[in-house]
């Protein structure tokens, strides 16, 4: 049992001096820099202006739809690059799955385009 424990030590120590070291930073960035937050560090920053409105309201339908369709090719990528890299191993039946792959996949693109889903008013 203590062989075992033993192989979690590094990792212990690993933890301990990771929290430690960001407590140090931490604390140190609080009495290093004086803290003097005026109107211009505390306002909206991401979109430019002051919320104005619940943050739970509805949303229009089509930012959903761009998201999906950035999900879609974002994992269209994200099989592409291995799939390149490995295609001289995994031989003619690798080919076909990633084409059948990317075939649904543009298939549900052509889908979204002929009803609109791409149109921004």
């Amino acid at each position: 049992m203590t062989d075992l424990l033993a192989e979690y030590l590094p990792i212990l120590i690993f933890l301990v001096i990771a929290v430690g070291l960001s407590a140090v930073m931490v604390a140190a960035s609080m009495i290093i820099v004086p803290q003097k937050p005026d109107s211009e560090k505390v306002s909206a920053y991401e979109c430019g202006f002051e919320a104005f409105n619940d943050s739970r309201g509805q949303f229009d339908v089509r930012f959903y739809l761009v998201a999906i369709l950035f999900i879609i090719f974002d994992l269209e990528v994200a099989f592409l690059f291995p799939w390149a890299v490995s295609l001289g191993n995994i031989g003619i039946f690798g080919f076909w799955s990633m084409m059948v792959f990317l075939g649904v996949l543009t298939i549900g693109f052509v889908y979204e385009w002929r009803k609109g889903a791409l149109e921004w008013e």
